[in-house]
């Protein structure tokens, strides 16, 4: 038998910032590797349906801190004028450098 090997890279959830399009324009977030059975359909096509703000992987050890910061930047994101809401995707990868892992 051999033993599966773990790297640092398999131990990574996949998030995405997203826009709804429809009149709203929310932002939202999503963790995508943490949906179970019951919600991974309807939040999948929920964020497929919005604008991608920003997306990437977090490292698992630092998740919960990292979704802390993730609804930040959210709460920030839907505190602004609906027409101009926005943050430069620079400041986004600033803010979640910490998170980050490829």
């Amino acid at each position: 038998m051999v033993a599966k090997v773990s790297h640092a890279s398999d131990n990574k959830t996949m998030f995405e910032i997203y826009r709804e399009s429809d009149y709203n324009r929310a932002f939202h977030f999503v963790f995508f590797t943490d949906l179970d059975e019951h919600n991974r359909g309807k939040e999948i096509a929920r964020a497929a349906a919005g604008e991608t703000v920003f997306h990437g992987f977090v490292g698992d050890d630092r998740k919960e801190a990292a979704r802390a910061e993730v609804a930040a930047i959210v709460d920030e994101l839907n505190a602004m004028d609906e027409d101009t809401a926005g943050m430069p995707e620079a400041e986004i990868q600033r803010r979640l450098g910490q998170f980050l892992v490829p």
